[in-house]
């Protein structure tokens, strides 16, 4: 397992995420995009010189949506990911489009929020979602690629079912355990017992359980929540993972840069003794 970080696409220039992310020591990134305006020719050209330049590959490239995004419990379910059906045929068009960004970058790992998949599989939007994901799957088996779902806004059985129930084999888990608490669904080290196998990604951010029925809990620096990182990654490794650990932490400013050099520092320490 190495280390990465996750970067913003656009918010710096390519020069400059891409020499930060080596400067602070780390030789792998995930790429997190929201605006299709970027998915040009040039720009992956662009990023491609600079992953070169730094020597920084991208893990993965985690696919955003148009549309309004909700991160609560009321509006959340109503505005993310392919669950409304309101919004349901442009994003699939969005992650087909960033499947084939991706693919110029030569990135095969492709993750996105599928937003709050039904528990109950037979709810009346359980088959339309259903349709929708193996549409994109589809997609993304032509391109040579895995289609990512990260973790959060369901339980780890309903995600379980539903990367079952589409029959593809390039379905796979970006596992960010702190969403896991962060929304209340579960204990990110017991959900491997669930999942584990079709971990294919992994986030390092930590966070505490909701305490309010409306708003998820609060992310915080890592080692100050309640992900138990040596019992996650010693799961890991059991379970022969050897991808990414890939450092998010949700905040912006010089705050953000030393949290993520504390967090490296905390998680090569647990690396170490698992080697």
């Amino acid at each position: 397992m190495d280390l990465g970080v996750c970067i913003v696409h656009g918010h710096k220039s390519n020069e400059e995420a891409f020499r930060s992310v080596a400067e602070m020591g780390f030789s792998s990134c995930q790429l997190l995009s929201w605006n299709r305006s970027f998915w040009t020719d040039a720009e992956a050209e662009d990023i491609k010189e600079k992953m070169q330049k730094y020597r920084v590959r991208i893990s993965a490239f985690w696919c955003g949506w148009q549309g309004p995004t909700v991160w609560d419990f009321y509006e959340g379910p109503e505005t993310l990911g392919l669950v409304p059906v309101t919004y349901r045929y442009a994003r699939m068009k969005d992650l087909m489009d960033g499947s084939d960004f991706a693919k110029k970058l030569g990135v095969t790992d492709v993750a996105t929020h599928m937003g709050f998949i039904p528990e109950n599989p037979n709810d009346p939007n359980y088959a339309g979602l259903l349709s929708a994901i193996k549409t994109v799957a589809a997609h993304y088996k032509n391109n040579g690629q895995y289609l990512l779902f990260e973790t959060g806004q369901e339980t780890p059985v309903t995600l379980l079912r539903m990367i079952q129930n589409t029959g593809f084999d390039n379905l796979g888990i970006n596992l960010d355990p702190a969403n896991l608490i962060l929304y209340g669904k579960a204990n990110p080290v017991d959900a491997l017992d669930v999942f584990g196998k079709y971990v294919r990604g992994v986030h390092a951010k930590d966070g505490k359980y909701p305490t309010d029925g409306r708003y998820l809990g609060a992310e915080v620096p890592i080692g100050e929540g309640k992900v138990d990182f040596e019992k996650l990654l010693s799961g890991l490794h059991a379970l022969g993972y050897t991808g990414s650990i890939t450092i998010e932490r949700e905040i912006d400013g010089d705050q953000q840069t030393k949290d993520i050099i504390a967090a490296k520092a905390y998680l090569e320490k647990i690396l170490a003794t698992l080697d």
